[in-house]
């Protein structure tokens, strides 16, 4: 078995971007940076409640590994690998740094022209504009709810 890439950077920060008519999005540079890191253009891009999911192909397969050989442990898992193995589709950047989010996935999470991506250490969040400011609305709202947690886990 091969050695394992050591991944200094991760993805991180928030970013606004408006996809074209045909729903491509322009993937940021620092992410592209991120990307090259794991030695790849290409992304597995998966439905994921209200948003959509954008993993560097080897992050993905740790995901996909986990899902089928651990997840059939867990029986009410059974419905929630379906949807999103049966969603998964592989994108690659093109020479714009673009990739092109596919209708379908575009359709079941209801993301319109206006995205957020949101950097999530090992992935990348894509979510509908509208839909991430409710998601943080209602964070913000429920700030004082994470203490216990956070607490437990040293940071407060």
């Amino acid at each position: 078995m091969g050695e394992k890439k050591v991944i200094k950077s991760r993805f991180r920060s928030k970013s606004d971007h408006s996809l074209d008519t045909k729903g491509r999005l322009h993937f940021p540079s620092r992410f592209r940076d991120v990307l090259a890191q794991y030695g790849t253009e290409t992304l597995m891009i998966a439905p994921w409640k209200k948003h959509l999911r954008a993993y560097p192909v080897s992050e993905w397969e740790i995901i996909e590994d986990k899902l089928i050989d651990q997840g059939k442990e867990q029986p009410r898992l059974a419905s929630f690998i379906r949807l999103v193995f049966s969603g998964v589709t592989e994108c690659n950047l093109d020479k714009q740094s673009r990739i092109l989010l596919p209708l379908a996935l575009r359709t079941e999470t209801r993301i319109g022209k206006e995205v957020v991506l949101t950097g999530m250490r090992d992935w990348v969040e894509i979510w509908d504009k509208e839909a991430w400011q409710l998601e943080v609305q209602t964070t913000r709202e429920n700030f004082d709810s994470f203490d216990e947690g956070l607490s437990k886990l040293g940071i407060l």
